[in-house]
């Protein structure tokens, strides 16, 4: 049918009528009063999203750029940065540090399983001349539906006392519970087209005072992604350079929805659309790439043995309009992966998890019990 195409991919996600609405008002000047006065509020609500009294910057970029920011502005060439990687952006942090030239380290994991923190404890531990200037972790990796242990992690690169934590949070902030300044993470990167239910194009950093202390050292050449500047013009109730107005108009709109829904509850929905995804998957029989134990809230990756992952990917769209995401790289046609992040709600999973079902009938699919998936997501709907 046309027009109703519906996203269930780890992004870009939905985006509420009324965050179009606000994007769809007649831009105006960026330096002007008015302007002025709705970065004043964004920044406000992007503290309170972040759970930290320190910066949060806007800047015009992806999740990446947001990222990218967070490493070079607080890093010089040579540096020895320790880098998580098991999976698809924990292995990009690792070429962008290698990019410009800091001495990386890599903590791998196999995809689909998550980083040992004990691996990152014994480096930390073993560098007695502190050496170690940053720790990057992919806090949920999405191309295999994994959430790393960021607190613990966080707990040794605290222990060591020197090194920052740099955090890749595009797809867990908004979805998750990370208290910035609790457990003081230093750098958090995000990206707008996730949990912040807006498209592509805005991209946030936070910094913490001992961040800021590095900066001032860091010798790695930026301009555009000069977090300094970013600093002074928010500071300002400004920004540096030319921004996204009617992004940031959705924006704006987004946060006031989210301030109403409130944290808790943001959180506690994001995990239970999780938890009824996966039974929901479990019931067709269908199997789960990552443990229960470490489910990201953001997407649920499934690894079908008997069934083609493509073909159910390419009926649900052809047949219900509802996108899925693929595998990346070498899961590439191994698996399929379901986005529960953002503006998503019970509705959106039962009615995927019915389009995933039907879909088995028709491939021809003998393990598929009518009515399982739906009946397993509604039990934990209804609390069971």
């Amino acid at each position: 049918m046309e027009d109703k195409n519906m996203l269930m991919i780890p992004g870009p996600t939905p985006v509420p009528e009324s965050v179009l609405l606000a994007m769809a008002k007649h831009p105006i000047g960026h330096r002007s009063g008015d302007f002025s006065k709705v970065i004043a509020e964004l920044t406000e609500n992007l503290k309170w999203l972040h759970q930290t009294k320190n910066d949060v910057l806007m800047l015009t970029a992806s999740g990446t750029g947001a990222m990218e920011a967070g490493i070079i502005n607080f890093l010089s060439p040579g540096d020895r940065v320790i880098v998580g990687d098991n999976g698809k952006f924990g292995e990009r942090w690792a070429k962008v540090a290698k990019a410009f030239n800091f001495n990386v380290e890599i903590v791998k994991a196999e995809w689909g399983k998550p980083l040992d923190p004990e691996e990152f404890r014994a480096k930390l531990s073993a560098d007695k001349d502190k050496t170690i200037k940053a720790v990057i972790i992919t806090h949920s990796e999405t191309s295999t539906g994994v959430l790393n242990d960021l607190e613990t992690i966080n707990k040794y690169v605290k222990e060591h006392g020197e090194a920052l934590i740099i955090v890749d949070a595009v797809t867990s902030l908004g979805a998750f519970n990370i208290p910035t300044d609790e457990w003081g993470l230093d750098v958090v990167g995000s990206g707008s087209q996730k949990g912040y239910m807006i498209p592509p194009g805005l991209g946030f950093v936070s910094v913490s005072p001992k961040a800021w202390q590095a900066y001032k050292t860091a010798t790695t050449p930026r301009f555009y992604l000069d977090l300094g500047k970013y600093k002074k013009a928010t500071d300002e109730d400004s920004s540096p350079f030319t921004p996204p107005i009617n992004l940031m108009y959705g924006l704006q709109v987004a946060l006031q929805m989210m301030k109403r829904e409130g944290l808790e509850s943001i959180f506690s929905r994001h995990q239970r659309l999780t938890r009824a995804t996966r039974e929901a998957m479990k019931a067709l029989g269908l199997p789960l790439f990552a443990p229960d134990t470490c489910a990201s809230p953001a997407i649920t990756a499934v690894a079908p043995t008997v069934v083609d992952a493509e073909k159910i990917r390419s009926l649900v769209k052809k047949k219900f309009d509802i996108v899925l995401a693929g595998g990346q790289d070498h899961l590439k046609g191994q698996i399929f992966r379901i986005g529960h992040l953002g503006f998503s709600g019970e509705r959106d999973i039962l009615t995927a998890v019915a389009a995933i079902e039907t879909s088995l009938v028709e491939l021809g699919y003998d393990g598929v019990k009518s009515g399982a998936g739906i009946a397993a997501a509604a039990s934990v709907f209804a609390g069971k």
